[in-house]
C-alpha cells in the first residue's frame, strides 16, 4: 500500500502542552502501546529527545525557545494497515502570538501551511476567559471601558479566530463551501484542570461561544476531543518517583468528543488516518 503524507500543522500558543504531547506520542510509537505504530525509523527525533528524558525521570521539561522551530518525520502504520509519514513540529509558542499581533505571516510558515493535510489546534480552557470581548458587554459600558483603558487588545476568542483566519487566507482551502481540508482537530490540552465533567464540545462551547461557532460555520466535521498528555501536573525541579517508575507511556488520555476517556493518546491522529 502507497505511503501517504500526512503533513499535520500543530498550533498553540505558549504553554498548552504541545511538546510534552509531542514527546508521549513520540514514546507510544516507539514502545508500540497505541493503536498506531512506527512503521520505520523516524528522522530527527532531536526537538523531542530532552522532553523523554525528562518525563521519564518524572519532571515537566522546559519550553521550546522562542525562535526554535523543527520538524521531526515518524512513517506511521493504523491497525488497519493505513500507512502515513506523519510530519510533526515543535516550535516556541510565542511565534504564534507574534504572527497574531504582527500581522504577518513569514515565508516559512506558509510554506508549512500550503503543505499541511491536517490542523491540530491546542487550547488549554484553563488560561484562557471567553468574557472579555465586545459582544458579551452591554452596550452602554463600551464607552466607559474605552475612557476608563488606553490599552486594548482582542479577547482570547478574538485571537484565536484571527489566527485560522490568517492561516485560511494563505491556506489553498475552498472557502465556497464547509472545509473538509485541511481537517481541523482542536485538542482541549490539560484536560486534568478542567473541572467539569462536560463533553470536549460542551466544554469549549461553555467556555468560548463565538470561537465554537466559528469554527462550526466553516469547517464541515471539526473534531474537538480532550487532552491530558501527561495525566498529573509535574515540576521542571522535583522528580515524581511514581512517574519515573511506571514510565511516561502509563499516563496520558484522551477524551474522545463522546466523552469515553481513551489511554490511546495517538488515537487523534489514528482518526485522521481513518478519515483519508
Amino acid at each position: 500500500m502507497p505511503s501517504l503524507q500526512r503533513s499535520v500543522l500543530l498550533l498553540g500558543e505558549s504553554n498548552v502542552g504541545k511538546t510534552h504531547y509531542g514527546a508521549q506520542l513520540l514514546k507510544r510509537l516507539i514502545v508500540g502501546r497505541s493503536s498506531l505504530k512506527m512503521d520505520g525509523q523516524a528522522t530527527n527525533l532531536r526537538p523531542f529527545e530532552q522532553a523523554m528524558e525528562s518525563l521519564a525521570d518524572g519532571c515537566a521539561t522546559g519550553h521550546t525557545p522562542a525562535g526554535a522551530y523543527e520538524e521531526s518525520v515518524w512513517p506511521v502504520v493504523d491497525e488497519q494497515g493505513q500507512q502515513a509519514q506523519l510530519i510533526w513540529p515543535d516550535y516556541g509558542g510565542e511565534q504564534i502570538k507574534n504572527l497574531i499581533s504582527d500581522h504577518r505571516i513569514a515565508a516559512p510558515w506558509r510554506d508549512r501551511v500550503d503543505a499541511a493535510t491536517d490542523w491540530i489546534l491546542l487550547v488549554r480552557l484553563h488560561i484562557l476567559k471567553g468574557d472579555v470581548d465586545i459582544f458579551s458587554r452591554p452596550l452602554a459600558d463600551l464607552g466607559k471601558t474605552a475612557a476608563a483603558s488606553a490599552s486594548h487588545r482582542p479577547s482570547d476568542q478574538a485571537r484565536l479566530i484571527e489566527l485560522l483566519q490568517m492561516l485560511l487566507h494563505i491556506s489553498p482551502a475552498s472557502r465556497d463551501q464547509p472545509i473538509d481540508l485541511p481537517s481541523l482537530t482542536i485538542l482541549l490540552s490539560c484536560w486534568d484542570e478542567v473541572e467539569s465533567k462536560m463533553e470536549p464540545h460542551a466544554a469549549l462551547r461553555a467556555s468560548l461561544p463565538m470561537f465554537c461557532d466559528f469554527v462550526e460555520s466553516v469547517w464541515a466535521h471539526p473534531v474537538i476531543m480532550g487532552l491530558s498528555a501527561l495525566e498529573r501536573s509535574l515540576a521542571q525541579d522535583k522528580s515524581d518517583q511514581d512517574y519515573a517508575i511506571r514510565g511516561p507511556e502509563a499516563f496520558g488520555y484522551i477524551i474522545r468528543p463522546d466523552g469515553t476517556s481513551d489511554p490511546d493518546i495517538t488515537w487523534p491522529i489514528t482518526n485522521l488516518l481513518s478519515a483519508a
